[in-house]
């Protein structure tokens, strides 16, 4: 049910409207049960009461929302400054608005269009299932930006700019085996994962098995779900618990750049030096990889192409001069210091 009033959730509950009222202000005068039956049905068909009148009548503003997951994670605060500058250039406000992991970020985005009278919305991050999210309830354009989507169903026809991380996945691993590596462990996502750790461990897969090389799924090792996904600490107990089975590989393929950093310590820790005895490759291209030591071999995803493409897309959206795209874009592989051909 698309736009929601204070009448609809009482005709649904079969109240008066004053009734949801003082259930969704906190007010006495209604019993528990009733007001309990009253939030759970706001919840239900999200329903945002605006906290004035006036501005449920109030024109739509000329404000683009950047929903993020994981507002702290490098890759994605990296761009934070280059999406304001963009939207700026096209006469656009900017807010950026976290979303957690455990919070539905079609919900909430439709939930902030009523809130900010929002244009239009960017989703960054995180991941997608097409066939349980509302898409069509959004009723402002909206860009998905490196947002990764179930990899086992069809492609959305939503807008949509990133990589291709099976592509690129099996291209930094066809990198190590030209280089002489056949024993080639990864850290990919949690055990489950079906959208980014999943695509780039496909990617994995396909290189070995195009070179003929047998898949040993012993070195194949997820993140620890009780973990932050994608951090150096999570990498550090990955690759240390890796280590300790005293499996033989000579190169690591990490997932993420900062799952890399935690695998450093650990290969130091074991008394192993990178790359004589192990070659290690991230992905993402973050800065911080330069600054490691020694500097890591990584897939650098296109940040600057990325935002100004999805800016492009959902601006041309929002005035009507173009439609909806899915815009694949390259990684390019930043050879460094980490490898080493055997």
């Amino acid at each position: 049910m698309n736009n929601v009033t204070i009448k609809d959730i009482a005709r649904i509950c079969k109240v008066g409207v004053s009734t949801v009222s003082r259930a969704i202000n906190n007010d006495t005068g209604i019993s528990e049960e009733t007001r309990n039956r009253i939030l759970e049905t706001v919840k239900k068909y999200h329903y945002v009461p605006n906290t004035s009148a006036r501005n449920l009548g109030a024109a739509e503003t000329n404000t683009i929302a950047v929903l993020v997951y994981s507002v702290t994670n490098i890759f994605f605060s990296s761009m934070y400054g280059m999406f304001q500058t963009e939207l700026e250039k096209k006469g656009y406000d900017y807010i950026l608005h976290s979303v957690k992991d455990t919070q539905d970020i079609v919900a909430e985005g439709i939930r902030l269009v009523k809130e900010k009278r929002l244009k239009g919305i960017i989703f960054l991050g995180g991941w997608i299932d097409p066939t349980k999210m509302r898409l069509e309830d959004i009723p402002v354009p909206y860009v998905f930006c490196t947002v990764y989507q179930d990899i086992e169903l069809p492609k959305s026809d939503s807008a949509s700019v990133g990589i291709d991380d099976i592509e690129e996945g099996r291209r930094i691993v066809e990198y190590l085996i030209e280089r002489g590596h056949t024993r080639i462990a990864i850290i990919g996502g949690v055990e489950g994962d079906r959208a980014t750790g999943a695509g780039r461990l496909r990617g994995y897969r396909e290189a070995l098995e195009g070179a003929g090389i047998p898949v040993d799924e012993r070195l194949i090792r997820h993140m620890k779900k009780n973990l932050e996904e994608f951090t150096a600490k999570n990498g550090y107990a990955v690759c240390k618990e890796l280590l300790e089975t005293g499996l033989e590989f000579t190169a690591l393929f990490c997932v993420s750049d900062l799952t890399a950093v935690g695998a450093y310590r650990a290969i130091y820790e074991s008394g192993r030096r990178i790359p004589d005895d192990i070659s290690v490759v991230g992905f993402d291209g973050i800065e911080l990889g330069d600054y490691i030591e020694p500097p890591i071999t990584t897939m650098h995803q296109p940040r600057d192409q990325m935002v100004i493409e999805t800016v492009r897309v959902l601006t041309g959206m929002i005035d009507g001069t173009s439609r909806a795209e899915q815009v694949v874009l390259k990684a390019d592989l930043l050879e460094r210091a980490s490898t080493r051909r055997l």
